[in-house]
């Protein structure tokens, strides 16, 4: 039997947290597919003759809840490592004014799993043992192969925040520098990490670590190839090919290698003034690329009760299109696979590639359930979609969305949809007033150059832009702000 085909489905289940956590953390290695189900607080070891559920007793007591939201795992040997935090014992406060959990014993946590013996191992653990606030969450686990040690990021937290290095014999942390990191990626003899507060204004820079001298270097990010500011640029995951970091944000990507002198441009990809973003994902390396999903929705306020909370809910809560599964192989990229809610892990097993997905998205403070409220389960496709012609999917979308949340911005660049495959790509434009249009057309070419821009008289009513003439890359702009205007992306 492949492994595959003993993978279930997970209907909501006890886990009090905040809406719903997901499929984390997916590695196939030495026969043994690991992952961890998120709010239900379960990390799972499956093999051909069984299947070991561990519960995460070995940080505290049961009932636990947690386990990871940003895949937290690495593997050295005959060993998974896998991280991220816990609630042992998870404690719900029940409703009134709000639903709370009380995290005084939530903990950020690295296991050890032993592939040979089937054992699992609690190599490090911490909490600040506050009923509101918490230590840093474990959000990425980087192997330093010439020090023999587990690198480890934590941004999404209140305290012991920055990139720490843990030894992975004795359980041993040592800070390395303080900055907040949610993600980080080796290149070369470098391990480098996002620097910015990334539940704010998002990717600011990156800094890197030299693994052979221990000296840090700080780089900004650099310039859009389109020409128009990026707002808000959310880190969801990084990942290292083609000499260069690939850091994937919400509204596209940077690439570059400051390292060598090349800065961090920005490839606007996925921008709709939402929170369409590549979070709470992976980047795979597949093929000698990049495989990564960007979500429709992995972040949401359920209940706003403020002001400035209903405007983060709506532009939270808009849904413009499905998820969508995108392979990067410079200068192309090209859309995969289309699909619900979220897609929260992704790896390769035998041929096949597994992802983890979800229907419903993490919610926020006040909003706590005693169970998980999302249905999960893991889809087993086959590696054949990254040549295959790309899924018939379309994007419905307002022209401009006015938002505390997108700090009011107006009129700026929207779309970066990659035409690879389609022979039919059209845009509609529902105009309020007559207006212009610039179409930017781009690769992801490595090092970059400016957009072509082209540019269409827009009259108000229903306009139609045939697309079939550009290739590559093509994001969108209008002259004047149309507020009530409306926009449809159709790629067949």
């Amino acid at each position: 039997m492949a492994i595959w085909e003993k993978l279930y489905r997970f209907p909501p289940r006890y886990g009090p947290e905040w809406g719903s956590g997901g499929i984390f953390g997916l590695k196939y290695y030495k026969d043994v597919l690991y992952y961890t189900v998120a709010f239900e607080g379960e990390a799972h070891f499956v093999r051909d003759e069984h299947e070991k559920i561990y519960e995460f007793d070995l940080v505290g007591e049961k009932p636990t809840s947690g386990g990871d939201t940003y895949n937290a795992v690495d593997v050295v040997d005959e060993f998974i490592y896998f991280g991220g935090w816990i609630h042992a014992p998870a404690i719900y406060n029940g409703k009134g004014h709000a639903s709370t959990i009380n995290f005084v014993n939530k903990y950020s946590h690295i296991h050890e799993y032993d592939i040979e013996n089937d054992e699992i191992r609690l190599v490090w653990k911490d909490s600040i043992h506050h009923p509101t606030d918490w230590a840093g969450e474990v959000s990425d686990i980087l192997y330093d192969p010439y020090n023999d040690r587990l690198l480890i990021a934590r941004e999404d937290g209140h305290k012991n925040l920055g990139i720490y290095a843990v030894d992975r014999k004795s359980g041993k942390s040592e800070l390395l520098n303080p900055k907040r990191s949610l993600k980080g990626a080796i290149i070369h003899d470098n391990a480098c990490f996002g620097v910015g507060h990334n539940f704010t204004n998002g990717l600011e820079g990156i800094h890197c670590l030299d693994l052979i001298t221990g000296k840090w270097e700080t780089f900004p990010v650099g310039d859009s190839v389109d020409g128009a500011p990026f707002i808000r640029p959310l880190l969801g995951d990084m990942a290292s090919a083609y000499n260069r970091v690939f850091a994937f944000v919400r509204g596209g990507l940077f690439v570059g290698n400051p390292l060598n002198g090349e800065a961090m441009s920005f490839f606007r990809l996925f921008e709709f003034y939402t929170f369409y973003a590549p979070m709470r994902t992976n980047a795979l390396p597949i093929g000698g690329g990049l495989l990564i999903a960007y979500n429709s929705m992995h972040d949401a306020i359920y209940q706003p009760r403020k002001e400035d909370e209903k405007e983060f809910a709506r532009f939270t809560n808009t849904i413009v299109g499905p998820s969508v599964l995108v392979y990067i192989a410079p200068p192309m990229v090209k859309i995969v696979g289309a699909f619900g809610a979220r897609i929260t892990s992704i790896e390769k097993a035998g041929g096949k590639i597994l992802l983890g997905t979800n229907t419903t998205p993490n919610t926020g403070a006040l909003e706590a359930t005693p169970f998980d409220t999302g249905s999960k389960d893991i889809l087993v496709l086959d590696e054949k979609i990254l040549q295959e012609n790309p899924p018939a999917l379309s994007f419905s979308l307002p022209l401009i969305f006015p938002s505390i949340a997108m700090t009011q911005y107006s009129v700026g660049n929207f779309g970066g949809i990659p035409l690879e495959g389609y022979k039919e790509p059209r845009l509609i434009i529902y105009a309020d007033k007559d207006n212009e249009l610039s179409v930017y057309e781009y690769d992801l070419l490595l090092p970059p150059t400016q957009a072509y821009e082209e540019r269409f008289d827009i009259k108000k009513g229903r306009n139609v832009i045939d697309l079939s003439s550009f290739s590559g890359i093509v994001s969108f702009s209008l002259k004047e702000p149309d507020f009530e205007g409306k926009v449809r992306i159709e790629l067949r």
